[in-house]
């Protein structure tokens, strides 16, 4: 396993989120995390990248453990969070946003770099001058992706990739993720958007109140459309 949390348990002050959330996610792999607002899958992540540190279990990456290791030390070791909200640097333009993260942190023979997130996403291609406060909410999505990529890591982590974005460009961040998988790229991913789950990742897991509720294969919870209404909410 490329990544493995177990038991994980995670709380806001007094107030406990998560209770014992299991996640495994194979070199390769497309993984989801899925559930209602609330459930705890945010959470996760935050815990994952050591921005909300966890009461008690296990995470490995790349076989370590690295709970209670800090966010930026996490960041070097290969995991690079897509957060929800976007938070590229407003006052950097796009290139200055892709150049600022560039490193192959993973060393890949070939790695992604500033012109090649470019390539994958032409629309920032025209608009490398702009600051990132000149953006449409799409590109600012675009170029959180691209940041994220040119880290080279080895876990690409996706919180919320396509919320609030018009069909259009939602349908451009599929294709990235579609090309990505390609490529071999591991990608853990948080959406709403099941049918089109299904269709790009391997495996998913279902959070319900911080607990994980489910766990299986894409062709498992395509052919349980009771899932989705019971957990998912569709």
């Amino acid at each position: 396993m490329l990544l493995s949390v177990q038991n994980l348990q995670t709380a806001y002050g007094a107030s406990k989120v998560l209770f014992g959330v299991d996640l495994d996610i194979g070199a390769g792999e497309v993984v989801t995390l899925l559930g209602r607002n609330g459930m705890g899958k945010t959470t996760t992540v935050r815990s994952i990248m050591g921005l909300t540190r966890a009461q008690s279990g296990s995470i490995r990456f790349r076989g370590r453990a690295i709970e209670g290791e800090a966010p930026d030390r996490i960041a070097r070791m290969g995991i690079a969070l897509v957060p929800e909200g976007r938070q590229i640097f407003p006052n950097l333009s796009v290139w200055e946003n892709l150049i600022a993260f560039a490193e192959n942190r993973s060393r890949r023979a070939d790695p992604w770099t500033p012109q090649k997130v470019l390539e994958l996403f032409p629309r920032l291609g025209e608009r490398t001058g702009n600051m990132g406060n000149q953006l449409s909410g799409g590109e600012q999505q675009m170029l959180a992706i691209g940041r994220a990529l040119v880290t080279n890591p080895h876990l690409l982590i996706l919180d919320e990739a396509t919320e609030g974005l018009a069909p259009l460009v939602r349908e451009e961040i599929w294709r990235c993720l579609a090309t990505l998988r390609a490529t071999g790229q591991t990608i853990l991913v948080i959406d709403k958007y099941i049918e089109r789950l299904v269709r790009l990742a391997d495996r998913h897991t279902i959070i319900e109140r911080g607990r994980v509720a489910w766990r299986g294969t894409s062709a498992e919870l395509n052919a349980d459309r009771e899932l989705w209404h019971r957990y998912l909410g569709v």
